[in-house]
Order: structure tokens, then C-alpha cells, then sequence
């Protein structure tokens, strides 16, 4: 499902947008760009505009956006299942369990069979306890996890409890397995690679991900930064002609 572009938007009463999010931006980034953006076509200074789901600077895929009154069901979006599709290097990890910090240890990766691999991931599938990555914005006295982790700061994270609905192996070829994980809100998929590199007698971090569902929106539904604008401006354009 696309948007319908005849759809008469009000994103200062409220809408809930839909956006793919690029690699290397923040939450934050796409946020901030989409609220320039609108404020522009509105002719407007402020927005109230957030998102429902951070998502790590080197992930993609699906960011759902709320405007205006749309803001207050934020906290319900964020609560529904979300669907991955994780790319995870096996036989190494980094301090921050993905691309954002160099691998510090590699580990052997010759004893590891694909019956192995399959036993393990379903070990993870049902409620499971997750330690939350250092490198996370989980604060710790007063302070985000990751800044103190950056400064080398010692510190312990308490294991949250979690769902992990579904985990299909779409492909393994060494080093590298590919997963489509379907999970509760709260869930690392950085932390579940580090678990799944554990299970395996071995060592493992994320080198891919993409969030392809929140809840009931998808990946098919989700427009990027250059289609949202031409949508705009189709929108707008023919707003101003129909006023003529």
C-alpha cells in the first residue's frame, strides 16, 4: 500500500507518516528533516512531530512518524511487534555489537554446522532475559549507557525480559547468516547477535539491519525522504491550483 496522493493531508491536526529510514542518520536526523520539510510546504515555524521506535544510526527500514494529535499514540505504536531482517558476521565481536566500533576479539568458526546454527536460533525463539548493549541510550545514574561506554566507563546493565516470536535462517553462509526476527517491543537485535555468537561457542555482531514492520505498518507502505517531498509537492501544488 502507497499513499494516496488525493488524500487531503493535515499534518498540523495530525497524520502518521511512514518512512524508510537511511543508513547513518539517527531517529533524530530523519525526524528533524521530515519537521524542516513540512514546516516549508506549511509555511509554518513549529511542528509537533515524533517517531514511534528508535532505530540504531546503522539500521534502515521502517520509521512510523506522528503529527499534531497522532503524537499521543506513540507510545502504542512503539508497543507493537516489530519484524527484522538482520545480516550477523559470526566468529568476531565489537564493543558496540554492530559496525559503529571496530572488531576487538575474533573466535573460531570451523566447529559450526547449520544444524548448530538452527538448534541455537530456536533456543532464543519464545520469553527470553536480554542484557541491553553498553553502546544504548539506556541511562545509567542520570547518564546515557553509551556516552559512559565511549568514555570507558564501567558500569552494569539489568536484563530485561522479552519476546522473540519468530526467528527464520534465510540463509548461512559462513561467516555470515542472514535472519528474519519477529520480536516484543525493547528488543536489541545487537544484543541478540552477541547472545547468538555465545550459543555457538564462537563470538558474533551485527552487520546488517533492517526493520521491515512496526505493527500493522510495513516496509511496502513506506516512502523515503525523496519520494515524501515529490508527494508533497504534488499535494500542495494542486492545493494551490484547486484555490486559483
Amino acid at each position: 500500500m502507497r499513499y494516496n496522493e488525493s488524500k487531503d493531508f493535515d499534518f498540523i491536526r495530525g497524520e502518521i507518516l511512514v518512512l524508510n529510514k537511511p543508513i547513518d542518520w539517527t531517529s533524530f536526523d530523519l525526524v528533524n528533516k521530515v519537521r524542516i520539510m513540512l514546516c516549508r510546504f506549511l509555511k509554518i515555524k513549529k511542528l509537533k512531530l515524533g517517531h514511534a521506535g528508535t532505530l540504531d544510526p546503522k539500521a534502515t527500514g521502517v520509521m512510523v512518524l506522528c503529527s499534531g494529535k497522532f503524537t499521543k499514540q506513540i507510545d502504542e505504536i512503539q508497543a507493537d511487534e516489530k519484524e527484522y531482517i538482520a545480516l550477523i558476521k559470526v566468529g568476531a565481536i565489537t564493543p558496540s555489537y554492530d559496525l559503529e566500533t571496530e572488531e576487538n576479539e575474533q573466535f573460531p568458526t570451523d566447529h559450526i554446522t547449520l544444524v548448530m546454527i538452527e538448534n541455537v536460533l530456536q533456543s532464543f525463539v519464545g520469553s527470553i532475559e536480554q542484557i541491553p548493549p553498553d553502546y544504548s541510550a539506556i541511562k545509567v545514574d542520570g547518564k546515557r549507557a553509551y556516552k559512559l561506554a565511549r568514555k570507558g566507563k564501567e558500569f552494569e546493565l539489568k536484563p530485561k525480559l522479552l519476546v522473540i516470536k519468530e526467528i527464520e535462517l534465510i540463509r548461512a553462509e559462513m561467516p555470515e547468516i542472514e535472519l528474519r526476527i519477529v520480536c516484543s517491543k525493547g528488543t536489541y537485535i545487537r544484543a541478540l547477535a552477541r547472545d547468538i555468537g555465545k550459543a555457538l561457542n564462537s563470538g558474533a555482531y551485527l552487520i546488517g539491519l533492517k526493520r521491515t514492520r512496526i505493527g500493522e505498518y510495513s516496509l511496502d507502505q513506506s516512502l523515503d525522504l525523496a519520494e515524501l517531498a515529490d508527494m508533497l509537492s504534488a499535494h500542495f501544488q494542486e492545493k494551490i491550483i484547486s484555490t486559483i
